[in-house]
């Protein structure tokens, strides 16, 4: 699937890429929900309407993914609520293997990561990626998501990653092709993001279930 040998810098998502979306998806779609219906009075159907309301007005843009605005805009502890459902998150079984043949292969290695930075400090209290990582970074700060190409161009800069010679690995395929309209030779897409869910079809890109799959273990160095 990939020619390692034309790649230095490996980019990767974090949630529903190195980790499982199985924390993310329950805290927002079910958790989170009974939490609103309960402080508004509100049936469980009508807090989820609501809410997929609220959700779909800013879908893709930095609020979006920003937990200083939801806890404005539904006045709840969006980040202690985050907490509750903190022993779910879980590195994804295949990651590890996979991390440790790029760090072997001394690929960089950068996580780039549309979470907001309480939440991706969460999820490093709970799992060791920080140790497989060259840099890490929250789009946050940067004022743009993956999803603008000013994020592209100000990582670049940041970062210094060569786009020709650069693979970029995400579960949102919208992310993805912002990515490769930026120029990033490789972008492929994670099918399986949740493992309590099945395996989603991917139109555009390249995709995979499983780590293996990319051959990893002929990378050059390991």
């Amino acid at each position: 699937m990939l020619d390692w040998q034309s790649i230095d810098t490996v980019l990767l998502d974090m949630d529903g890429t190195l980790l499982d979306l199985h924390y993310d998806n329950q805290f927002w779609n079910h958790y989170l929900p009974q939490h609103y219906a309960r402080q508004h009075g509100l049936t469980p159907a009508q807090a989820d309407a609501r809410l997929r309301e609220h959700f779909s007005a800013v879908a893709g843009s930095l609020n979006w993914y920003c937990l200083d605005y939801w806890q404005q805009q539904l006045q709840l502890p969006i980040k202690a609520l985050s907490r509750d459902l903190q022993h779910l998150i879980k590195v994804r079984d295949d990651v590890p293997a996979f991390l440790t043949q790029l760090r072997h292969a001394k690929k960089q290695v950068i996580l780039v990561t549309n979470a907001h930075p309480d939440s991706l400090a969460l999820k490093l209290e709970h799992t060791d990626l920080a140790d497989y990582c060259d840099q890490m970074w929250s789009t946050h700060p940067f004022g743009f998501s993956k999803e603008s190409p000013q994020l592209w161009q100000a990582l670049q800069q940041k970062t210094a990653f060569q786009p020709e010679r650069t693979l970029f690995i995400d579960d949102n395929t919208s992310i993805l092709r912002t990515a490769q309209q930026f120029g990033i030779a490789e972008c492929i897409a994670v099918a399986n993001p949740d493992s309590g869910m099945p395996a989603k079809a991917v139109v555009g890109f390249k995709s995979f279930s499983d780590y293996r799959e990319l051959d990893y273990q002929k990378m050059a160095g390991a």
